[in-house]
């Protein structure tokens, strides 16, 4: 089935299409957020975002929080695209 479709199990009883979202985490960078989603800030106001892919900062500098908008460049941020090492001990997968 091509990315982004829906088929009957996907449908929820009122008949509306439960599509993928995809959040990719970038190394150094930002969350991409691909696909059909409604984006709100912590008051359950919905923040209009015009598109279907969006960066969301990670690094906490952006101008435009909550998008990216480039910042991480200039201030050393670092994070993996994967997994990080768990307050328990344990390594997880992390590229």
């Amino acid at each position: 089935m091509p990315a982004g479709a829906a088929d009957a199990s996907a449908m929820s009883a009122d008949a509306t299409p439960h599509l993928e979202v995809i959040i990719t985490p970038y190394r150094d960078g930002p969350l991409l957020v691909r696909g059909a989603f409604r984006l709100q800030d912590s008051g359950g106001r919905e923040i209009d975002t015009g598109r279907q892919i969006v960066a969301l900062c990670r690094c906490g500098k952006s101008r435009i929080r909550p998008f990216c908008d480039g910042s991480h460049k200039l201030t050393s941020f670092r994070a993996p695209s994967g997994l990080e090492a768990r307050s328990d001990g344990r390594v997880t997968e992390s590229r």
